[in-house]
């Protein structure tokens, strides 16, 4: 199965929170604030706003102080891709989209922040769960530490990771609450 483009949606959702921007502030945006959790070859944008505006999901419109600047605008279209895109329910497949996802959320009271944060943390759940069961099987006894340290290492930092992003998540989940 072909993995689905992710680049459109995250200019859709550069477009939806900036405005109407130049290739090259779209650009930016992933340099300084994107690139933190998520990588794009810069090579791409180009191509792929192109692609979009052959779609209708965003459109060339005029540039009031440099008509040699092409501005693209996300169009009806692309705001209801982008919509349909952030209410898709969090799965194990997609969950590495959850940081991205939450970028592009504008408002705290958005009805798909509570249910987006709520499926990840069902997910990290279970995989603090499943680590902390291998960590039984593998390390009830000290001794069993000495032999595979670098794995032991591994192993407690995935746990640390997954226990700290639950207790994120859910102090989010309460902060919503009040």
């Amino acid at each position: 199965m072909p993995r689905p483009r992710i680049l459109p949606f995250i200019i859709l959702g550069v477009l939806n929170k900036r405005g109407a921007s130049t290739g090259k502030i779209v650009l930016d945006e992933f340099q300084n604030e994107i690139s933190e959790f998520w990588t794009v070859a810069h090579s791409q944008l180009y191509p792929e706003l192109q692609k979009m505006t052959d779609e209708g999901r965003v459109s060339i419109v005029p540039n009031q102080t440099n008509a040699k600047t092409v501005v693209y605008e996300i169009t009806s279209i692309g705001k209801a891709d982008l919509e349909a895109w952030l209410q898709e329910p969090v799965t194990e497949q997609n969950s590495a989209l959850t940081s991205l996802k939450l970028y592009f959320v504008q408002e705290r009271q958005a009805p798909e922040l509570r249910a987006m944060i709520i499926a990840d943390v069902k997910l990290h759940v279970e995989k603090l769960h499943h680590l902390q069961g291998r960590f039984t099987d593998l390390f009830s006894e000290a001794d069993q530490i000495a032999g595979n340290y670098g794995h032991y290492l591994i192993l407690t930092r995935a746990i640390e990771r997954e226990t700290n992003y639950v207790a994120w998540a859910n102090g989010v989940l309460n902060d919503l609450d009040n």
